[in-house]
């Protein structure tokens, strides 16, 4: 895919803020507003400088508009279309995704400078995303430090959150300027993860994710419990595939929702870069060792008891007709984004996952619209007729199954060969 388409003050007093810590959405006790704003200073040579355009359009934006020369909350009022069973609590949040900028040089830091107005529980996180051959990279804290990212890239994308726990909050963001360099890189996380989670089902039918979908009836996406790897509305750029224990039934499904439990637990990253609990083995969920063997006194992030291990939420799409489940189970997940090598675009679907190239092989699963699929190589098979094009042409994906390249909406990350 070339490009996708894209807590606490005085409610008399209101903090300017010259983001300065990498931290989660910004308190408010943490903005006084200091007697002077910093001036950005000089740009270093290689440096290159923007400001992010807060003014909201389109349907990747979720409860927010610009007012007044700031970017607020549309709606204040926690409720159920700001899904608080995912947030852990009353909280009303919204979200601007800007639009991808394409750098003059390839950068591996980024770095944002936010000015807000926070005040009476109100939160406001800038974060942002790279692309590379393989890719977007999972969306990384931009101030203070930066991001830093374990290879070049080449286009970056910033996503500016905003929260608030009463109606009467203010959150409200005046400017975001951003820098992009290049530093010596850290490790990322390493290629091809894959862990052995707890699988639950999401329902929540007419709710709202965090990135702004209606849940439909037996949609088809997952919730992973952090924003690390969410994806936009209507991409696959974070995807996930999920497959039963005894490995029958997989589905590739987007990340399209930030849950269950906890909101900060990239449990699939090292200790290095997780955000929270890394003294956790990698792989471990929070919610799972809280309920196995009462770690943070058997709660999660919010205070709340953990009564399951959930690792994964699943659309009732994915947990019914993907792997056919009929009650939460383990399961197995490879986190994809964090793989290497070509990726198809499934333009279509949920398309059917076949054990050979043709429709008369058996099914063993489903890749959901708009899944990121790896593809290893290619055979000549059954001739399909397919939304993008009349083809013979089958991909087979990692651990030999295939899918037809007519519902292929495009390809990115390399050249893919025949088998």
């Amino acid at each position: 895919m070339g490009c996708p388409p894209s807590r606490t003050l005085s409610a008399l007093l209101a903090g300017v803020l010259t983001a300065t810590a990498a931290a989660s959405l910004v308190p408010a006790a943490a903005l006084a507003a200091p007697a002077d704003v910093p001036a950005v200073p000089a740009a270093a040579p290689g440096t290159e400088r923007w400001s992010a355009d807060l003014a909201v359009a389109g349907g990747d934006d979720v409860n927010v508009r610009w007012s007044a020369g700031r970017l607020r909350l549309a709606d204040t009022r926690p409720g159920r279309r700001t899904r608080p069973a995912a947030v852990g609590g009353p909280v009303a949040e919204g979200a601007l995704l800007t639009a991808p900028r394409t750098l003059a040089r390839p950068a591996t830091r980024v770095r944002a400078q936010v000015t807000a107005e926070v005040a009476g529980g109100g939160g406001v996180q800038a974060q942002v995303r790279g692309w590379r051959a393989a890719g977007w990279t999972e969306w990384r804290e931009a101030t203070g430090a930066g991001a830093v990212f374990d290879r070049p890239v080449t286009r970056v994308q910033t996503r500016v959150l905003l929260t608030a726990r009463d109606p009467r909050a203010t959150a409200s963001v005046r400017a975001v300027e951003l820098t992009a360099d290049t530093v010596a890189t850290v490790s990322a996380a390493t290629a091809g993860l894959a862990y052995r989670v707890f699988a639950t089902r999401q329902g929540s039918v007419g709710g709202q994710t965090a990135n702004g979908r209606v849940i439909q009836a037996r949609d088809h996406f997952v919730a992973l419990p952090s924003r690390r790897g969410l994806s936009p509305l209507h991409t696959g750029d974070y995807t996930v595939r999920i497959c039963t224990t005894s490995g029958s039934r997989c589905e590739y499904a987007p990340v399209w929702d930030v849950g269950p439990w906890n909101t900060r637990d990239d449990y699939w990253n090292p200790s290095a870069v997780r955000e929270n609990w890394r003294d956790l083995p990698q792989g471990r969920p929070e919610a799972q060792a809280a309920y196995q063997s009462g770690y943070n006194g058997g709660r999660d992030q919010f205070g709340r008891t953990v009564r399951n291990p959930s690792g994964i939420d699943l659309a009732d799409g994915t947990f019914w007709d993907g792997l056919r489940l009929t009650d939460n189970a383990w399961v197995d997940v490879a986190y994809l984004w964090t793989g290497t090598g070509p990726r198809g675009v499934v333009g279509h679907g949920p398309l059917n996952v076949r054990t050979g190239p043709g429709t008369g092989y058996g099914v063993r699963g489903l890749a959901a619209r708009y899944a990121n699929v790896p593809i290893q190589c290619y055979v000549v098979g059954q001739t399909v007729t397919g939304p993008y094009r009349t083809t013979n042409r089958w991909n087979r994906l990692a651990g030999g199954q295939y899918v037809s390249h007519a519902y292929i909406s495009a390809v990115y990350g390399g050249t893919v060969s025949l088998c």
